[in-house]
């Protein structure tokens, strides 16, 4: 059995001191600095960076390639303008299917999208560039339109889901008031409905959008002259002649960042925007 022990007469206790809420997590913030700072400096150590100026940064492969990088780049945005437009077409109408009252068109509509979800966009474009042909009897001869079709099915799919969420969204008392002011109901769906369903989901497009521009990497696979390469295609080229090492690899990423990036930064503010208007 333990005892207390009983405190000597004429000493007085302190009492025990406790940090404020602030001060713990301003220490707990510069721990999580010093952690942060602490592993990058290992990695910077780790990293042998002569090997890094030679293999990923070598400029003289830069300037042997620099000069097939616009062409490149215009062609990934056309295709991948070109897959969006296909994209929100025919998403637009597969979410419109998917909110039928029509039993057959929800049917359709669940069955084209959880089947082009489920299978990966590479098996879709060596589809559009070797089996459609062969299996309808007709020849796609702009690469832009078979790059369009097979990116686009795809992207219809997610857009398809993203809208049917925006659709939804809407609130109900919008449609009858729409209604009760004589609107029919294809009218109150132009006017009221879709263009609000459009405002919603704006960031979640851009982000499909993304995607898309990224899936336009397996545009290579349709087969393509010198004047149609994406930027996947001269990085591919570039790593069997450069004498760089991975420089080109690096190139293209950074190419393709130039693209994604401004449309993140769209994303966020659209986000932002969005949220101040529903808070409003």
């Amino acid at each position: 059995m333990t005892t207390t022990p009983a405190p000597v007469p004429g000493q007085i206790s302190s009492p025990r001191r406790r940090w404020s809420p602030r001060r713990r997590a301003r220490v707990v913030r510069g721990v999580q600095y010093a952690v942060a700072v602490a592993v990058l400096a290992a990695v910077a150590l780790a990293i042998d960076w002569s090997a890094v100026g030679d293999n990923f940064f070598n400029w003289e492969t830069v300037r042997q390639i620099a000069p097939t990088i616009p062409q490149a780049f215009l062609n990934t945005v056309q295709y991948t303008l070109a897959g969006f437009a296909v994209g929100l077409s025919l998403g637009t109408a597969l979410a419109l299917m998917r909110l039928s009252s029509v039993r057959v068109y929800r049917w359709v509509a669940t069955a084209y999208i959880e089947f082009f979800r489920g299978i990966p966009a590479l098996l879709v474009v060596i589809s559009f560039g070797y089996a459609v042909p062969l299996a309808f009897g007709i020849q796609l001869g702009s690469v832009t339109l078979k790059a369009a079709l097979a990116l686009g099915m795809v992207s219809a799919a997610y857009i398809a889901e993203t809208l049917r969420a925006g659709l939804q969204a809407v609130p109900r008392g919008q449609v009858e008031a729409a209604r009760s002011l004589g609107m029919s109901h294809g009218r109150t769906l132009r006017s009221v409905v879709v263009p609000q369903a459009f405002r919603i989901v704006l960031p979640p497009m851009t982000n499909e959008f993304i995607l898309l521009t990224k899936d336009t990497s397996l545009v290579f696979l349709l087969g393509l002259a010198t004047d149609q390469f994406d930027l996947t295609r001269i990085g591919q080229n570039a790593l069997n002649t450069a004498q760089g090492g991975l420089t080109p690899l690096f190139l293209i990423g950074a190419c393709y960042l130039l693209i994604t990036l401004p449309l993140g930064q769209l994303a966020r503010y659209l986000e932002k925007r969005t949220g101040a208007r529903s808070r409003s």
